[in-house]
């Protein structure tokens, strides 16, 4: 086997042991059926809290999940509970394995005959209501004839009648290994499920049966099973829906949450009231993205420490970003953030430029205190 499978398999034996109402999972029935074929003793299902309780049927073992913890109470799921008829359905048993013989030995005429002796003895305890002997008579031809489908699937139909569905499922399955097409096998096998109100496997069974060799006694148990089946499957179909919803409704949430998220990280990344100085282009397109996500000019004023005309605007640029607290102040040194200045395409200084969602809107070149006022309270002003 795959490694990687060993150890999934391992992982998933852990957690039954930490928790073994897992065995319970509806799509886990086949697993729990395997486990009793091979007289495994299964924990009795948990006692439920109120939300369980209005979404299970305890003969169906149909557990559906619990809402999210991360819901709001007040959007919490609760199912109606699935009336599933359940009168015949009847408690486990869990005798120890029976006996299935060794199946490659080699089955001689002689061995065959006896037998069908055996069988015949079987059958005739049958008519008389000694099941138990049949019992008896029909393992004693299995023991003899091992590769026989026909003998266990009749062994399989004796233990029906005694309530012992477990060990009838044995049967059934060791027959259909030998005749993947024993049409009394599945029917067996079947019947078997259904008297453990595992609903949804046996009508596959009993179908698969009918469709190989149907008779009135197969169609008589699928007229019980079919409608818990639909109702299971309605009820699954609801679950679904109503868990798809909680989904999309989680997502829109984290989304919400993102956005806030990114909406603070942008306010914490600019500097109310202040120049921000630019020292990279990564820099610049940090402080810039943040603008675009609060909706806010950014004004980007290029400038250099050998520049006249800068060192007399460069007081009026600080006084602005206090006056207009709403937009974003940057600042370029050209010589120290080269990288900046050439993506700008800046050939004098100073220059301004006036971004908005990430586009230029405008800009201004030299140092016109007015001029400069004037823009930032038109662009400003608008946002």
């Amino acid at each position: 086997m795959d490694a990687a499978k060993v150890a999934e398999l391992r992982e998933f034996v852990s957690k039954c042991k930490s928790n073994p109402s897992l065995i319970h999972t509806p799509s886990l029935a086949f697993f729990k059926s395997y486990l009793q074929s091979l007289g495994a003793r299964i924990p009795p299902i948990p006692k439920m809290d109120k939300v369980d309780e209005d979404m299970s049927d305890t003969k169906d073992h149909f557990d559906a999940k619990r809402p999210d913890p991360s819901w709001d109470n007040d959007e919490e799921i609760v199912e109606s509970d699935i009336e599933l008829d359940a009168t015949d359905v009847v408690e486990p048993d869990n005798d120890p394995p029976q006996k299935m013989g060794n199946p490659s030995v080699e089955v001689t005429e002689e061995m065959q005959d006896a037998a069908q002796i055996e069988k015949s003895k079987a059958l005739d305890a049958i008519s008389e209501g000694k099941l138990d002997e049949a019992i008896d008579h029909i393992t004693e031809a299995i023991m003899l004839n091992p590769t026989s489908a026909i003998l266990k699937a009749t062994r399989a139909s004796v233990f029906v009648k005694l309530n012992k569905p477990n060990a009838a499922i044995r049967d059934a399955n060791a027959a259909l290994e030998i005749n993947p097409d024993s049409a009394k096998g599945y029917k067996i096998g079947g019947m078997a499920k259904a008297m453990l109100g595992h609903w949804e496997e046996a009508a596959s069974d009993l179908r698969v049966a009918s469709k190989l060799d149907y008779d009135e006694e197969i169609g008589l148990v699928l007229k019980k099973v079919e409608p818990n089946v639909r109702k299971i499957e309605e009820h699954r179909r609801k679950y679904e829906r109503l868990h798809k919803e909680r989904e999309i409704k989680s997502a829109e949430r984290e989304r919400k949450r993102q956005a806030e998220a990114r909406e603070r990280d942008a306010l914490s990344a600019l500097k109310d009231g202040e120049v921000i100085g630019i020292h990279s282009a990564k820099e610049l397109e940090t402080k810039l993205n943040a603008a675009s996500r609060t909706l806010r000019l950014a004004i980007l004023y290029f400038t250099a420490t050998w520049c006249g005309p800068c060192r007399f605007i460069s007081p009026l640029y600080t006084t602005l970003a206090g006056k207009y607290p709403n937009a974003v102040f940057l600042k370029v040194d050209i010589d120290e953030a080269s990288d900046v200045a050439a993506n700008w395409n800046i050939s004098s200084v100073p220059a301004f430029f006036f971004v908005r969602n990430g586009k230029e809107v405008d800009k201004m070149v030299g140092a016109d205190k007015t001029a400069l006022e004037r823009k930032i309270e038109q662009h400003a002003g608008s946002t």
